[in-house]
């Protein structure tokens, strides 16, 4: 009786063991499809995402034309500066500045200036006369 007690235990026993190994075979797939999605997940938005990728290029790119854009008005700015200290105590850039946008003239001097509007060379009738 032993014999037969212990051969129904040992099958039991290998059935519970095929039945573990199973489970087991079926958890290890479940935890490495979980780990592989896990990894396209975080692998997707590390590269797509609102901080990937692809946007730490363009803020890279927006960054480059900033640093530009600053450099262009701060040499704007030197030569602006400039303008103002000769402005300030030269008399050549003073006179210039005059001449160019007041049209000032010393005594003998004639200005020309050109009308650049289109039509501007006809002259404008007349209003009528009432």
């Amino acid at each position: 009786m032993s014999r037969a007690g212990n051969s129904g235990s040992t099958i039991l026993h290998r059935t519970l063991e095929k039945g573990a190994g199973s489970l087991y075979r079926v958890r290890r797939r479940l935890a490495t499809a979980l780990v592989v999605a896990a990894a396209l997940f975080f692998g997707y938005h590390a590269i797509f995402g609102e901080n990937g990728i692809n946007m730490f290029e363009q803020k890279r790119a927006e960054d480059r034309a900033i640093e530009k854009h600053i450099a262009d008005l701060k040499k704007e700015n030197s030569a602006l500066q400039q303008s103002v200290q000769a402005l300030k105590s030269d008399p050549d850039a003073i006179e210039h500045e005059a001449r160019e946008r007041l049209h000032y003239a010393r005594p003998g001097e004639v200005i020309w200036t050109e009308d650049d509007t289109p039509g501007s060379s006809d002259p404008a009738p007349a209003p009528p006369k009432k």
